[in-house]
């Protein structure tokens, strides 16, 4: 009886901390959620790896009912628009590339945001003061931010390109833990608090995300009854419900009027997007960056991502040298170098292909990385910032002379999300999305319980006509995003990403170096300290890398500050995940141990079976 007596009063209790809007404290009998997190995970028959249980769950639900890897991500990134709705959403955009086994290729779909049509050059200029607003919390927090969302048309497009299932079956789990809510932990809640301004400058985001006037409580139950219903419309509908008819009014709307609140004084300048500038938006599939390192074929995002030519052109630079053999402190060194080098050339020449000629194949040239390896001195740190190099002339022989710097301002913020998916079959996604800075632009569209993003604040801020990332009507933003997949002798090696904006493309570098240079297995080389160097005085580093190395790299010149963002006080950089692709079908998931709060790997079976006969679903 008093353990009877002890339940009811757990549930009374329950019942009565419970609030309105989308927190509710769970009872002691809740139905099980997914809450437990496992960094590493091996095994067969397939694998995931996100930064959300819940999320991760449900990719593996999809493959044990025989779904591939596009059905699982498609399905995980649903979920993720749940329970990581200030990284990802239907509000946002990102870069989906996947491995087809039955073929041998890499494919890859450009889903990044893009500016409406009625965006001019003066955008970001406050008409009172003729000087640019406060980046944050002022343009940020805005309608003029927000680009015309991507992910929508990017799970339309993979299912129909790779899938098995259509969207409405693959957002089935999304639709569940929306609807029975998932527990909060503290990540959730901090960057609840953290928003807490911009989120109180709207009606909705308020209601949604802070009811009662407080972030939702560590433990409690959130539910997001109105991206249900969202959910349930994009399945019935497809995503014409969303780039067109009362949902693409609403959007547009609450760009052009965002739902003020009246309780801060943020300026809030709105935006000019229309219904025909989600009418007229599409994905857009392109082919992959591709190139060799130490005989692996590392396939990336083209632009309008800068992530794959820089990672690439990175790797080019540091080829010539034996990073296996010349110790930690001098590889990082390299690494460094190697990587304020190839963050000139993206200030200099990348943005989107469609406004911009990016001269893509030169950056990708093994010699032209030869040639950009001659201004690594190997003793002593270069100072920063380094100009980029020619592209209109290289033989791979030391240059005399060096571009003019390029002019780049880094916007990018640290949020964001990435996942890595593998089938039974052999099929892998490595999947990059995001609404921009965590909170996104700040708005949830009323009644729908998504955010807006804030992309277009990753286009330079100051206008330039010769800028490769000025703000034009129709343009797609510069990204950092890095998804990345890795052949050895055309069969997976190893797929990985990160979000965390611009240090997106260092983690993904780090990575691969510590995997494949400095001997680390898939798990210590994301779990290890991390560090960023772009092109800057100054490298960002984790505490734990400063500790670790900060005294051997000081002395070679380098200047190393502790990690932190405008928005929040996170000293971390990225939260990646991976998947290594063993002998015998067997996969290593890796995710984050402690970043961001830490994150899920899982596999379908951690026994051996005969998971890949009979043919791939269609």
């Amino acid at each position: 009886m008093t353990q009877v007596r002890r339940r009811i009063a757990a549930v009374t209790a329950a019942l009565a901390l419970s609030v309105t809007g989308g927190a509710v404290a769970s009872p002691a009998f809740a139905d099980p959620r997914q809450t437990e997190k496992n960094a590493t995970a091996t095994g067969y028959g397939g694998a995931v790896s996100t930064v959300d249980p819940e999320a991760s769950a449900a990719a593996i639900e999809v493959l044990r009912k025989g779904g591939n890897a596009a059905d699982a991500a498609v399905a995980a990134a649903a979920t993720l628009g749940v329970t990581e709705p200030y990284s990802a959403g239907i509000g946002g955009g990102g870069y989906f590339v996947y491995y087809d086994a039955k073929t041998g290729k890499v494919g890859t779909i450009d889903g990044r945001e893009t500016a409406p049509a009625g965006i001019t050059k003066d955008a970001f200029i406050d008409p009172a003061t003729k000087e640019p607003y406060n980046f944050t919390p002022d343009l940020v927090t805005s309608g003029v931010s927000v680009g015309v969302p991507g992910t929508p048309a990017t799970w339309e497009r993979a299912l129909k390109r790779w899938g098995t299932m259509d969207l409405g079956d693959a957002l089935k789990p999304a639709i569940q833990v929306a609807n029975r809510g998932f527990v909060v932990d503290k990540t959730f809640r901090q960057q609840t608090l953290d928003n807490q301004l911009r989120f109180n400058t709207f009606t909705s985001t308020q209601k949604l995300f802070l009811p009662g006037g407080d972030a939702p409580a560590v433990g409690s139950v959130f539910k997001n009854p109105e991206l249900a219903a969202t959910y349930r419309l994009l399945a019935k509908e497809g995503t014409s419900a969303f780039y067109g008819g009362q949902l693409a009014k609403e959007i547009a709307a609450t760009v052009q009027a965002p739902p003020k609140s009246g309780a801060t004084k943020l300026p809030v300048p709105v935006g000019s997007m229309t219904t025909r500038d989600l009418a007229n938006y599409k994905a857009i599939d392109l082919d992959p960056t591709h190139m060799n390192y130490r005989g692996y074929d590392v396939y990336g995002m083209a632009p309008s991502s800068s992530g794959g030519t820089t990672v690439g052109e990175a790797l080019n630079i540091l080829e010539p040298s034996d990073l296996a053999s010349m110790g930690t402190t001098n590889a990082l060194h390299h690494y460094f170098e190697a990587s304020a080098l190839a963050f000139a050339d993206r200030g200099a020449y990348v943005g989107d292909p469609a406004f911009v000629n990016v001269p893509t194949k030169a950056l990708l040239d093994p010699v032209f990385g030869k040639e950009r390896a001659c201004n690594i001195n190997p003793t002593t740190a270069a100072t920063k910032p380094v100009a980029p190099g020619d592209v209109t002339t290289y033989d791979g022989v030391c240059p005399t002379s060096a571009a003019p710097l390029a002019d780049e301002t880094d916007t990018e913020n640290i949020s964001t999300t990435n996942m890595t998916v593998a089938d039974k079959w052999g099929n892998v996604v490595e999947y990059t999305l995001t609404i921009e800075q965590t909170g996104g632009s700040g708005i949830v569209v009323p009644g729908r319980g998504f955010l807006l993003n804030n992309e277009l604040t990753d286009f330079s801020t100051v206008y330039s006509a010769t800028d490769p990332n000025r703000i034009e009507p129709g343009k797609r933003p510069r990204s950092s995003m890095s998804p990345t997949i890795i052949l050895d002798d055309g069969k997976p090696f190893l797929a990985l990403g990160s979000p965390g904006g611009s240090t997106i493309i260092t983690t993904v570098l780090q990575t691969i170096l510590n995997r494949v240079d400095l001997g680390m297995n898939i798990s210590e080389a994301l779990a290890a300290p991390r560090a960023a160097q772009r092109n800057t005085a100054n490298v960002t580093a984790e505490p734990d890398f400063i500790t670790a190395y900060g005294p051997p790299l000081t002395a070679l010149g380098h200047k190393l500050v502790p990690a932190g963002d405008a928005f929040t006080s996170a000293a971390e950089i990225g939260a990646a995940t991976a998947i290594e692709f063993g002998e015998d079908g067997k996969l290593t998931a890796a995710a984050e141990p402690v970043r961001r709060g830490g994150g899920s790997a899982m596999v379908v079976s951690t026994e051996q079976r005969d998971h890949g006969k009979g043919p791939k679903p269609k």
